[in-house]
């Protein structure tokens, strides 16, 4: 079962990577990202911290997966604790793409409210 929730947060990971790679390459959806504050294309640092999340949000897909003994099982141990931390991660992006500014980034409540439940459930299996 925590492989099917695995392979779905793995999904809904990709969409948000894809996201940011877009923001890094110059497509103008900054207005849905980092509270609206660069709408349109991102300047170019911001162009590098989208590369950037996009390595970090890689790494909590792959920590999903490991736990979820799809990958990598040498690190399966690390796993207990890295999916905590997969798992604080979502709650803060649930709060705060609750609370933005930005009325078009509340489009990521729905996706971060499933990276959150079914990391529970891969933690918790």
């Amino acid at each position: 079962m925590e492989a099917t929730f695995a392979i779905i947060y793995a999904i809904s990971m990709g969409i948000v990577v894809l996201f940011q790679g877009c923001l890094a390459a110059g497509v103008p959806w900054g207005a849905a990202s980092m509270g609206g504050k660069y709408p349109g294309k991102y300047p170019y640092k911001m162009r590098v911290v989208a590369m950037v999340n996009m390595i970090v949000l890689s790494v909590l897909s792959i920590v999903v997966l490991i736990r979820a003994k799809l990958m990598l099982p040498q690190f399966y141990e690390i796993s207990r604790f890295a999916i905590w931390l997969v798992i604080g991660f979502a709650a803060i992006s649930v709060v705060l793409n609750t609370i933005t500014k930005s009325k078009i980034e509340r489009i990521w409540i729905p996706v971060t409210l499933i990276q959150l439940i079914t990391s529970i459930v891969v933690a918790v299996s």
